[in-house]
Parts: structure tokens; C-alpha cells; sequence
């Protein structure tokens, strides 16, 4: 069979979404006009740019809660199913298993491709979490590695989930860095867990995911970051994909989901602590990972208004998937339905939401035993107060000086610039900072912490 430019076969690709759907699940639609009905709702619990629609609200019951509260004299059971990527999701959807599931916008629209070619349409219903800049997914390498930009890829194995937003990401960046994704490096197509396990081992030079692994990975000390996605500057999120017979045939369900969602978002928001260590508690992810993307100065902002800037990526992203061969051509005005959301918030809320936007970049530090962070509007104020309690922080974070990404302040690159003393996610981010800059030079952490104290 042709390979195509990813490195995977357009069959195999197919065949990958055909597969799971011999798994378990329920079917909404089959239980006629009955007293009993089942919802299906496919999450990904480890992809916590979801948990709005997934494992915290899950762990809130809020959406069993509205579903009690609907007196339309029906009972109303929900089955949660939890997947690794986005695929299985689909393949599941279009066998009429799932009703509702969330994926990244990549997986979101093979969801819509496979959706139509199947005969079983599905629509983008609401988004979860996202960059506006791309900050979601990260090209790592092991602690070790002599890497330190992407031209030195060439001829490496890198490990990703072909057809993921990691993926389109890869493909991206590699790009611009003058070099060809399906000639210059071998591509490993990986479930997540096996990218991290390849790139421990040895058997993968990089690897290129979408949250939580990099931020995770960076914080067991098993990975360090040699690319920021927000480099590309282009948007990158999650979102909520409804079947649309589902959606005409149970809209009260529909639109308990989203009004739940919501309330998720809302709580999320006011308890960033909290909900990190709901998460962490479902998911068995450090609490200090979960928080990177989803705390208050998180990677990710949560709203499940669907932007005009994520529709507009996601038309961008169509050509990705169609080099790929794992599309074709996909309608995404047919596939976007905002209609549901709008319904479920009312016009006035969700005008406010559309308006609101990502808070500004800030370090955080994360005391230990604290329900609350500290916020510090500079990097060398959150170095000071690390250094004088090393030994009472779990957490610090800080913010990108070029993309506003957040990374763990003991794993960032930093750079002394006159006093100033700035962080970077990737080496690559700060040498074109220094480019720039005569004068400023790359210190270690310990360095940093010192010229704050």
C-alpha cells in the first residue's frame, strides 16, 4: 500500500477508526419511547483539556442532576466511556454507540468526515478548552537529549498520534523549520502512553503530544520541552461532537449536557484548586500537571462558546488532514452548529462569554497544603519568593516571555537580560529571544533563583 505523507497508510487510518467498534457501549436511540433512557457519553479522561465534558463532570454528577430534574416522566441513565484518543470515539458515534463525546479539533474533524461518509452526521456542539496561540501541544525530548531545535529531527524517529492536534502540530512546525514530515523524519504512530514509553526508552528521539503529557512528562523529570506549539500561533482546542439524529431526537438531552457543561466551566474557574485535584483524583495525573492546563493562569481557557477564531482554525486544519489522506474535503460551516449552546446559556450569556477572553499571563506559585495559589505579575518576584521557600512550594508556574504558554519554573529555560531574568518553554524560543537581544544570556534555574534572592 502507498504510504501517505504522514508516514501512515490512508487504510490503516481508516481501519483505525473501524476497529473499536466491537467495544461495549449503549445506544440512546434504542430504547424507542420508553420510561428508560440511556446517554452515552464518550470523554477522554486523560486529555483534561476536556473535563468540562469529561472526567470533572463526571466527578460533579451535574449532568445527572439535570437530567433527574427534566420531569418528563422518564429515567434518564448516563454511561461515561473512556478513551485514550479521539478515534474510538468516533468509530463508536458513527456505530450509534455514543451520543455525545469530545475530542480535539483534528480527531473533530475526522469525526465530521467520517460522520457524513457513514451517513450518520455529526455536529461540533460546544468547545471545552483552548489556546488561541497553540499552546496545548509540545514537541519533547528525553532529559539527555543534545537536541535543542527542530532541524535536528532530521533523521530521527518521532513519536505522535497521527490525525491528533499533536500531530498537525509536528507537521506544522517542521514546516516552517524547513523540513519535510514525511521525508526527513520516521514518524511513530503512538497512543500517547506508548510515545512516552518509546521516548524513555530510547526507541523514539521525540516525542509530539497534546495535553497533559508534556506538562506531565516535563514534571516526572522523564521529558524536557524542545518545541511550543504557540509558536505556530495558531489556535489549537477541544470540543463537544453531538450525533445529529441524537441531537433532533433528544434536544432536552442535548441541551441538559450543555447547560451541565457550563456549570462544570463555572466551577472549574472558581475552584481551579479543587477541580485540579478532582481531576487528579479520577485520573491518577499529579495534581501539579492538571493545574499547568487547567488552573487559573492555566495553558487552557475553558468556555464552551465556539469562537470565531476556532472555526477559522479549524478550516485551516482541513488541508493538514487531507495531505495526510486521512480526509477529504470536510464542510465545517455544515458541521459547526452553535445553535445548541446559544439555546442552552441564552443569547445574553452567551454574547458575555463570547467576549470574555484568556486572562492575562501570570506566575503562580502553589504552597504546600494551600487551597489557593499565589499570583505574581513578574518572573523575578515569583523567583524571589521561591527562593526563600524552596521547601514549602508544590507548584510554580510561569508564563512564556514570548508566547505566554506556562511551564514549570524549574523546568523553563531561563534567560538574563541586564536584570530582567525571563522564561521560556523551549531552548528554541530562547535563542531567538537572544538573537534579538545582544547582552542576554541563558542561565540555569539555580542561577535564576540566585540573581532574584
Amino acid at each position: 500500500m502507498k504510504e501517505t505523507r504522514t508516514g501512515i497508510t490512508a487504510a490503516a487510518a481508516a481501519a483505525a477508526l473501524l476497529l473499536p467498534l466491537t467495544a461495549c457501549g449503549g445506544d440512546a436511540s434504542a430504547d424507542g419511547d420508553g420510561s428508560t433512557v440511556t446517554v452515552t457519553v464518550g470523554y477522554q479522561s486523560r486529555t483534561i483539556n476536556t473535563v468540562t465534558a469529561g472526567t470533572l463532570l463526571r466527578s460533579l454528577g451535574y449532568f445527572e442532576k439535570r437530567l433527574n430534574a427534566l420531569g418528563d416522566g422518564r429515567t434518564y441513565q448516563v454511561k461515561w466511556q473512556d478513551y485514550a484518543t479521539g478515534a474510538p470515539i468516533t468509530a463508536q458515534m458513527t456505530a450509534g454507540k455514543i451520543d455525545i463525546g469530545s475530542m480535539g479539533d483534528f480527531p473533530l474533524l475526522i469525526n465530521a468526515a467520517r460522520g457524513k461518509q457513514l451517513g450518520k452526521p455529526t455536529r461540533l456542539v460546544s468547545v471545552t478548552g483552548y489556546n488561541l496561540r497553540g499552546g496545548l501541544n509540545t514537541i519533547v525530548t528525553a532529559p539527555g537529549s543534545r537536541l535543542t531545535s527542530l532541524e535536528g529531527l532530521k533523521g530521527k524517529k518521532v513519536s505522535t498520534s497521527v490525525g491528533s492536534a499533536a500531530d498537525g502540530t509536528l507537521v506544522r512546525a517542521l514546516r516552517r523549520a524547513g523540513l519535510d514530515p514525511a521525508e526527513d523524519i520516521e514518524k511513530l504512530n503512538q497512543e500517547p502512553a506508548v510515545g512516552a514509553s518509546a521516548l524513555s526508552s530510547g526507541s523514539a528521539d521525540a516525542l509530539s503530544q497534546f495535553v497533559a503529557w508534556p506538562g506531565l512528562l516535563a514534571h516526572q523529570g522523564k521529558a524536557k520541552a524542545l518545541y511550543d506549539g504557540a509558536r505556530l500561533d495558531l489556535p489549537t482546542f477541544h470540543g463537544v461532537t453531538a450525533r445529529e439524529d441524537f441531537a433532533k431526537r433528544r434536544p432536552a438531552v442535548l441541551e441538559a449536557f450543555l447547560k451541565a457543561q457550563a456549570q462544570a466551566t463555572d466551577y472549574l474557574r472558581s475552584h481551579p484548586v479543587t477541580a485540579a485535584e478532582k481531576v487528579a483524583e479520577a485520573t491518577g495525573l499529579p495534581a501539579e500537571a492538571v493545574y499547568l492546563y487547567n488552573g487559573a493562569q492555566g495553558i487552557a481557557t475553558f468556555d464552551p462558546a465556539i469562537r470565531p477564531q476556532l472555526v477559522s482554525a479549524l478550516k485551516e486544519d482541513v488541508a493538514i488532514l487531507k495531505d495526510a489522506g486521512l480526509t477529504g474535503d470536510v464542510d465545517v460551516d455544515a458541521f459547526v452548529d452553535d445553535g445548541y449552546v446559544k439555546k442552552a446559556l441564552g443569547p445574553a450569556e452567551y454574547a458575555e462569554r463570547l467576549a470574555a477572553g484568556p486572562p492575562e499571563p501570570a506566575g503562580e506559585v502553589w504552597p504546600e497544603g494551600a487551597r489557593e495559589t499565589l499570583a505574581f505579575t513578574s518572573p523575578t518576584a515569583l523567583l524571589k519568593h521561591m527562593a526563600g521557600h524552596r521547601d514549602a512550594v508544590r507548584a510554580a508556574y510561569v508564563p512564556d516571555a514570548t508566547t505566554g504558554t506556562r511551564w514549570f519554573a524549574d523546568r523553563a529555560v531561563w534567560v538574563a537580560d541586564g536584570t530582567a531574568l525571563l522564561p521560556f518553554v523551549a531552548p528554541e524560543t530562547a535563542q531567538a529571544y537572544l538573537a534579538g537581544h545582544g547582552g542576554a544570556r541563558i542561565i540555569t534555574y539555580d542561577q535564576a533563583l540566585e540573581r532574584a534572592s
